[in-house]
């Protein structure tokens, strides 16, 4: 059996040696051999510092987006090539989508994020202008850039291609190269994977790169510009983190790591009702799928003392139609472990847990399977504990990472808390219950050892994803036990991927150095009104000033029959004085806002094709009958949007009274045609 390559600097490597036997879960055949013999660790992850990152950071977050968006068309089109060898590692096709498709979709998901919620440019501003002076003279603004470096990706063998590609689209995105180590176990999918997506020839040459073995010497070689994401145990996270490189260049650590993550049933919750079906559907799903080898599984169910005995034997009945065996036989509902080894941990991990309690169902020693042999393949049965003191350690601190989850009581919200807690930091935690007052209260005691919470009743169960599903656009870590780090969560992924920088400077300067018009400096009034102007041929800081305005009382009767809007201050002049903020009748701040667009617009039809909206709009000094209006309009930001005639652009508005003083500020956000569309 040829042993699987590794792709490093620019090519694919084979191993110097035969490396080590990789083995079906079911049928404990031979898949591949794994070895990293040969490979130059310092020499890969220059090459991704000198090839990858370059190439990526010459791209756009949108040009990134698009690519992702590719890619994953791509792999969808080719996903019955990984439906097939994840079947090897013991996954059910229900698994195996699962894993695929779920990987597939943090793509699209990513992409869809870059597009929407980045702008078409390689920096990122990250809050509002800070003003440092008096004078206006002195600002400040925080901005990301792409680090220099590689994100080394550390992968667990029961997720290989979500695992790896919810590590890369946010890396990816924020322009920094990749570099993939899958555990060994399980890597004959990922490397399959990095062959398809090298194959596309979609990404940059040097921005991906597949360890496939030990991960060596790489530690030794990495700087303070690379970036490490590790899933796994906690305790090889702890070895990780500690590395002599690691602590001495402060490299970025990241770890999502295995926790004791539980589910509290609420007291309303008894037979009969929507929620007590839920919770146990709900935990019988989170022992089988994937045999429980998920760090986001529940590992300790919590329900009130008086439904103990009524959740145990709802749970044992369901766990009683779970075929176990060969997942390439229709019939089975939940495959082997990943390995012989994983059993034997198991095991392990149960002689600790089952003096503990009693068991409620399933035999850590024996299991019926279909299609199989059950000592050559690495099956075990689910097996349900019962804990009758929760009070015990062992179910707080051993985890059995299979299809393995213990029942505990307990006696109010306070306890249940308080039981969560014992988990020392967990993924993810979830509370099954219709009552609001309840939720509140275990959701607030438990968020800050929890990275994620889920609230399921009757009202959300249809769209509800479940308690271990991770999405990309939530951030997926935890506290403590559970790494302490974080992983996807929308924008909050790709941003730690890239510095946070301070730059202090005038207005000119800040504006020359993030693209974006900053107040105070200079503007461009122009003898082409800016609507006229097609979106190339915009430029930051293109002002057209319009007005003045005059506002009387037969604007504001005006407004207030035509609207309907007739609240006192805009009405009533005896009232509007007795308010501590007006000295009579004033002006509704919608018709400031409106009378602005009637100064600025540009009616011919032109290169806008529409006012999408505003933001940040702030009244900020009344106006009178007898004020008048001249409002200030200033290119604050041009966004081409990548594959479309068009493209966004922000607008700075200032309106101002006859002394100078702003009466409204907000940004005004319009679509402009390209030239060329």
């Amino acid at each position: 059996m040829a042993p699987l390559s590794s792709y490093v600097t620019g090519s694919w490597h084979v191993p110097d040696d035969e490396g080590e036997p990789l083995h079906d879960a079911a049928t404990g055949e031979e898949v591949a051999r794994i070895s990293s013999a040969g490979v130059d660790f310092g020499a890969a992850l220059a090459y991704g510092r000198r090839a990858g990152g370059p190439a990526l950071r010459e791209l756009t977050f949108h040009q990134r987006a698009a690519l992702l968006k590719s890619l994953a068309s791509h792999l969808r089109e080719h996903r019955e090539e990984l439906y097939a060898l994840s079947l090897r590692t013991g996954a059910t096709p229900g698994d195996s989508r699962f894993d695929v498709d779920g990987g597939i979709g943090v793509l699209f998901s990513y992409s869809g994020k870059g597009k929407r919620e980045l702008p078409n440019d390689t920096v990122c501003l990250d809050g509002g202008l800070e003003p440092l002076g008096k004078g206006g003279t002195f600002a400040a603004q925080h901005l990301h850039t792409s680090l220099r470096g590689v994100a080394v990706q550390i992968n667990a063998f029961n997720f290989p291609v979500w695992g790896p590609l919810e590590k890369l689209a946010p890396a990816f995105l924020a322009g920094v190269p990749s570099l993939v180590k899958p555990a060994g176990q399980t890597a004959y999918v990922t490397a399959k994977l990095v062959e398809l997506i090298i194959g596309s020839g979609l990404l940059p040459e040097g921005s991906l790169q597949l360890v496939c073995g030990s991960a060596g010497d790489l530690f030794e070689h990495l700087t303070e510009q690379d970036l490490v994401a590790f899933t796994g145990s906690a305790s090889t996270a702890r070895k990780l983190r500690t590395h002599p490189v690691v602590a001495a260049r402060s490299v970025r650590f990241n770890a999502e790591a295995d926790s004791l993550n539980c589910s509290v049933l609420g007291p309303d919750a008894v037979p009969g009702t929507p929620e007590f079906d839920l919770y146990v559907r709900q935990l019988v799903t989170e022992m089988t799928v994937k045999a429980g080898q998920k760090c986001t599984a529940i590992r300790r169910a919590f329900v009130p003392a008086a439904q103990i005995g009524a959740v145990a034997e709802a749970a044992a009945a369901l766990l009683a139609d779970v075929t176990v065996g060969n997942p390439a036989d229709p019939a089975v509902r939940m495959g082997p472990l990943a390995s012989l080894g994983q059993r034997e941990e198991v095991r392990r991990a149960l002689k600790a847990l089952i003096p503990a309690g009693s068991v409620v169902y399933g035999d850590p020693e024996r299991v019926e399977v279909v299609g199989a042999d059950a000592e050559r393949g690495a099956f075990v049965s689910p097996l349900l504990l019962r804990v009758d003191d929760p009070g015990q350690a062992e179910p707080h601190e051993v985890e059995a990472f299979g299809p393995v989850s213990v029942l505990m009581p307990y006696g109010s919200a306070e306890e249940a808390v308080e039981l969560a807690a014992r988990g020392q930091g967990s993924l993810v935690g979830s509370v099954v219950t219709a009552d609001p007052a309840f939720a509140r209260e275990v959701v607030l005691g438990a968020a800050p050892w929890h990275g994620r919470l889920l609230v399921l009743d009757a009202a959300c169960a249809g769209e509800s994803t479940g308690h271990g599903s991770p999405l990309p656009v939530l951030v997926h870590g935890g506290p403590g036990r559970a790494g302490g780090g974080e992983e996807l969560g929308g924008v909050r992924g790709v941003l730690r991927h890239m510095n946070r920088t301070a730059v202090q400077a005038s207005p000119q300067m800040l504006t020359a150095i993030t693209g974006r018009w900053v107040p105070g400096s200079a503007r461009t009034v122009t003898e082409v009104h800016p609507f006229r102007k097609h979106l190339e041929e915009l430029r930051v800081g293109d002002t057209v000033v319009a007005g003045p305005r005059k506002i009387d009382l037969a604007d504001i009767d005006h407004f207030a029959a035509f609207t309907g809007d007739t609240f006192y201050a805009h009405m009533d002049e005896e009232a509007a004085r007795a308010n501590p903020f007006f000295d009579g009748r004033v002006a509704h701040g919608y018709l400031i806002v409106s009378l602005a667009a009637g100064l600025f617009v540009d009616p011919a039809p032109g290169p806008v094709l529409a006012n999408y909206g505003m933001e940040n709009l702030r009244f900020l000094t009344p106006v009178y009958p007898g004020d008048e209006l001249t409002v200030t309009l200033t290119a604050k930001q041009v966004d081409p949007r990548e594959g479309t005639a068009y493209g966004e652009v922000r607008w700075d508005t200032d309106v101002t009274k006859q002394d100078g003083s702003s009466v409204a500020k907000y940004d005004l956000l319009t679509l402009v045609a390209r030239r060329d569309g």
